[in-house]
């Protein structure tokens, strides 16, 4: 099972995207970076679009509740909901370009029936319309604080930050009555006149620019998590997705394993039994005529069928080794290790078996990662532990290696995290390059 890609090890494979690294840190180039600039934006544009969204909202409750009382008032609310999934639409647009949030789109609205009133009925059934309803309406004041609090601090630090400047620029300007930074209750101006005062304020300013980015990350975490549970698809859609694309993989990945199993019996096992059989038949024809010939033939056809026996094993070990199903993931995990060209350090504390498709994933996970190692990693040592916690199978594989393992790069990592990702499991990988590499594999216990 194990695959031929490897890690990702060695000049010939990609490491990842390596950029120049920054000379300032991230506190000191928030300010400037495009991400600053693109937060800072939909902010700005939330106000008018959430006040355009919060109007519709409430004219589409008001009017269509309004109308109940005659026939008018449910399709009213339907095509009112119409138009908030068109908002919605816009709202993940301005998120996914602004903010880098994809959202899905929801599944669109589909009646059983054709028809008007087939349509408003699954319009009005629709949890995913009424959400997107909800969202207009709460928006809108989060918009409006978010607004005012981000274009305060945005302003003010700026302009107290660059308060020298403007004093240089506009030096009269700036020392006419009234026109000062400071005054007291009685109107009189406190002028910043001295170098300390000036030195002072663009001080405070430039914290106060500095601490204004992450505060605007706050607050567009709040729209974050607007859009992503009010605007996207509901979780059982979600999950139901997740199962199709799941299942399409582990029917791909079986068909695949069908595909090596009968190739591997075609140009191994089977070609040398072909050609033992003619060995063999030759020999049989020999026995009379030329005995020692014969025997010779014999004697070599013993080989093959040793060769071809041993085939048979490594290729029913790679379907599912025996050791695994009669004494368990400690003694397999222990029989791959001693395979490995490292010393690999195997532990294993598990209070029960899990379930056998478990128990398989599991096995074949860390044999691939021990080949990979074998194959790509140049470690000295490795080490591998199992254990459960919170009803699930923890794997972790570790080695001394040279790193710059990336599942991204098309490697084997990809396949295997497809894998787990089918049975609801998830793989981690910790490789910087230089190494080490620490790959954490979590399953579902299913015992």
């Amino acid at each position: 099972m194990a695959m031929d890609h490897g890690y990702g090890y060695g000049p010939d494979h990609e490491y990842g995207s390596r950029r120049r690294p920054h000379l300032l840190p991230p506190a000191l180039r928030a300010p400037v970076e495009a991400r600053t600039w693109r937060e800072f934006g939909y902010l700005l544009l939330s106000m008018p679009i959430s006040t355009v969204f919060f109007t519709y909202a409430i004219a589409t409750l008001s009017l269509g509740g309004g109308l109940l009382v005659t026939f008018l008032g449910i399709p009213v609310l339907a095509v009112g909901l119409a138009g908030c999934r068109g908002f919605g639409m816009l709202e993940r647009a301005r998120a996914r370009g602004l903010l880098g949030l994809d959202v899905a789109d929801p599944a669109p609205v589909r009646s059983k029936k054709s028809g008007v009133m087939s349509w408003v009925a699954a319009m009005l059934k629709s949890g995913v319309s009424w959400r997107h309803l909800v969202y207009g309406v709460l928006h809108f004041p989060w918009a409006i604080f978010a607004f005012t609090v981000s274009v305060t601090f945005w302003l003010t630090s700026w302009a107290l930050f660059t308060y020298p400047l403007s004093q240089w620029v506009f030096p009269d300007h700036l020392d006419q009555p009234g026109l000062s930074v400071y005054s007291d209750s009685r109107g009189n101006g406190l002028f910043l006149d001295t170098p300390f005062e000036i030195g002072v304020t663009s001080a405070v300013g430039l914290v106060l620019v500095l601490a204004t980015p992450w505060l605007i990350r706050g607050l567009v975490t709040v729209d974050r998590l607007m859009v992503a549970g009010l605007l996207g698809p509901s979780r059982l859609a979600t999950r139901v997705s997740e199962l199709e694309s799941d299942r399409g993989v582990v029917v791909d990945t079986a068909a695949a394993d069908l595909r090596r199993i009968e190739r591997d019996l075609h140009d191994g096992a089977q070609a040398r039994l072909v050609a033992l059989a003619m060995d063999l038949g030759l020999a049989k024809e020999k026995l009379t005529e030329d005995p020692e010939a014969a025997a010779r033939m014999v004697d070599e056809a013993h080989g093959e069928v040793k060769t071809a026996l041993q085939e048979l094993r490594d290729l029913a070990r790679g379907i599912h080794p025996a050791v695994l199903t009669d004494r368990g993931l400690d003694a397999a995990l222990s029989a791959v290790a001693s395979r490995c060209t490292v010393p690999v350090n195997v532990t294993v504390d598990l209070p029960s078996r899990p379930a056998a498709a478990i128990e398989g994933i599991a096995y074949f996970t860390v044999s691939e990662l021990l080949q990979n190692i074998s194959k790509h990693a140049q470690a000295r040592r490795a080490t591998v532990d199992v254990w459960q916690t919170h009803g699930r199978l923890m794997l972790q594989v570790t080695d001394d290696g040279q790193g710059g393992a990336d599942a991204s790069a098309g490697s084997g990592l990809a396949g295997l995290t497809e894998r787990l990702d089918a049975v609801d499991g998830i793989l981690v990988i910790d490789s910087p390059a230089g190494g080490p590499t620490t790959v954490t594999a979590e399953l579902p216990w299913r015992g």
